[in-house]
């Protein structure tokens, strides 16, 4: 019976996404011809924040945050930081825009900007979307935004294992972020995310429960190297994926 309730409630909050993007990314197709930049993300991220409340509601999917003070404040428009997290699900993607002070840039391969109403929308907004069969060009394109952004102040966020990971998994940590982190000066927030405790990759079968995110202290790039970067990076990830969820790892 718990099984079939969720796939009902699961059902309902995909309704509940289509429902509610396809008058909202058009929206935002029309503010994009007089506005740009951050009137554009903060349109878009509203919709974010709509979906995990949607989520909540429906679906029962809760959310703790951690060690939000490795974080520069609200107030602090100017200090900029790469995000580097754990990818299990469709959750955090959403979650971060929707839960964070500042406009974030995320990476991400272009394919998604052909989505209809979500990846037109994504297109209007100032990101770094990559063709990932040709990666030199990708990388030369990730270092040349990514200084911009983080000279703005934009935190530019990546998934360094590049794919969702199934829960209690590790994928191989790519060194893409390390390397903006010491082409750029700006430190490191490692982020671990327990997503796929409520919504598994590939999947739309969303189950109550808590999503917990926890931010790590800064990780400063000077004077490193990007594998011995990311492999402290990815240790403090893996640790604490086990510390909060440890049934998992089991």
């Amino acid at each position: 019976m718990s099984s079939l309730l969720a796939a009902l409630r699961s059902l309902l909050f995909v309704l509940f996404l289509i429902v509610t993007v396809i008058p909202w990314a058009t929206a935002v197709l029309l503010i994009s011809i007089v506005a740009k930049g951050d009137r554009v993300y903060w349109a878009c991220a509203a919709w974010l924040r709509l979906s995990i409340y949607g989520a909540r509601a429906i679906c029962g999917v809760e959310w703790r945050l951690h060690g939000l003070e490795h974080l520069p404040s609200a107030a602090d428009t100017k200090s900029a930081v790469i995000l580097l997290s754990k990818h299990q699900s469709t959750w955090e993607a959403f979650a971060y825009p929707a839960l964070m002070s500042h406009p974030l840039a995320y990476v991400f391969k272009r394919e998604l900007l052909y989505v209809p109403f979500f990846g037109w929308a994504m297109a209007r907004m100032d990101m770094i979307h990559i063709d990932r069969s040709k990666r030199s060009q990708a990388w030369s394109k990730v270092a040349a935004q990514g200084k911009r952004l983080a000279a703005m102040g934009h935190w530019v966020i990546m998934f360094p294992e590049g794919t969702r990971i199934a829960r209690g998994q590790k994928g191989e940590y790519k060194s893409g972020g390390s390397r903006l982190a010491i082409e750029t000066g700006v430190p490191i927030v490692p982020i671990a995310a327990t997503s796929a405790r409520c919504w598994p990759r590939k999947s739309f079968l969303l189950r109550p429960g808590v999503v917990d995110i926890s931010f790590g202290p800064p990780i400063a790039p000077q004077g490193r190297e990007p594998v011995e970067l990311m492999r402290e990076v990815e240790g403090w990830i893996e640790a604490e994926m086990r510390r909060l969820d440890p049934a998992a790892y089991a």
